[in-house]
């Protein structure tokens, strides 16, 4: 058939950089932004100064804090109450992953 037309090649075009996004990654990179964030305040999940942050401030409550006095008052102040944590406790554990 002499009318066909030959398909043309399509060509990708990668977006121009940006000023206010000096990090974009670039078509064909592999390491995607990793040397642009070193030093950057967002970690992400999981971040060591949340994790640091956590365990200080849990080390400083057990330090000034009267632990025995929290437990007794955290105890169920009834036995209807005390049963419904344990209906609680149960009802939640059965959700879980882990043990049953």
């Amino acid at each position: 058939m002499p009318n066909e037309e030959k398909p043309v090649p399509r060509i990708l075009q990668q977006q121009p950089a940006r000023e206010s996004d000096p990090q974009q990654q670039q078509s064909g990179a592999t390491d995607f932004q990793s040397h642009a964030q070193q030093g950057s305040e967002v970690e992400g999940e999981g971040s060591y100064s949340a994790t640091r942050n956590y365990q200080k401030n849990v080390q400083d409550y057990l330090d000034k804090a009267d632990v025995q006095a929290d437990a007794e008052k955290a105890k169920p102040r009834s036995e209807s109450e005390a049963r419904e944590l344990d209906e609680a406790e149960r009802e939640g554990r059965s959700h879980s992953k882990g043990e049953r």
